[in-house]
């Protein structure tokens, strides 16, 4: 069992690396290419790991968290607009190579033609569930880290370390070039 304390770190870690994640979208267009990809391919898999590897005991958690309902953790930070914003904003650093074939849409099994998927996309839909979190945590002056956590990590389990996973390729094969 962990102790609160250690809880409390390794939270404190994911949130950080939350929020270089979230700093450098948001400043993509201060960014040379060469710079961009190198950011992604050192913080995606930081941020895949700690979302993996953090399960604190139940107990622990609900000592640092209580069972309160907050307003934070569920509210929206990402409008459309600034999602868009972050979408078009890598697009254009990435240019042509902002497209890639995805092998693990569920629609490829049963199309003759391949998946195009868009790496300024993936990394937009990464960023909208990290900000939410990162949001949650900043507005209640980090009283609702662990439910801000909880609702990030649900959704990474349904949704978005896939993607994750995915957008690593086409920027490794970028890195390459």
């Amino acid at each position: 069992m962990e102790n609160i304390d250690d809880v409390k770190r390794r939270l404190l870690g994911i949130t950080a690396v939350a929020a270089e994640y979230c700093i450098t979208l948001e400043n993509v267009r201060e960014m040379e290419k060469s710079e961009f990809i190198s950011r992604m391919l050192d913080t995606l898999p930081r941020i895949y790991w700690e979302f993996l590897d953090f399960t604190a005991d139940n107990a622990v958690m609900d000592i640092l968290s209580p069972e309160e309902e907050s307003e934070y953790y569920t509210q929206q930070y990402v409008d459309e607009e600034y999602y868009e914003s972050i979408r078009r904003n890598v697009g254009m650093l990435l240019g042509e190579e902002d497209t890639y074939l995805d092998t693990f849409e569920e629609d490829m099994k049963y199309s003759d033609t391949p998946i195009a998927a868009s790496v300024s996309e993936s990394l937009a839909d990464i960023f909208q569930p990290l900000y939410n979190f990162i949001s949650a945590v900043k507005d209640s002056d980090g009283h609702n880290l662990q439910e801000a956590y909880t609702a990030c990590r649900e959704e990474f389990d349904a949704y978005w370390s896939q993607t994750l996973c995915n957008v690593l390729r086409p920027l490794n094969a970028m890195r390459l070039h």
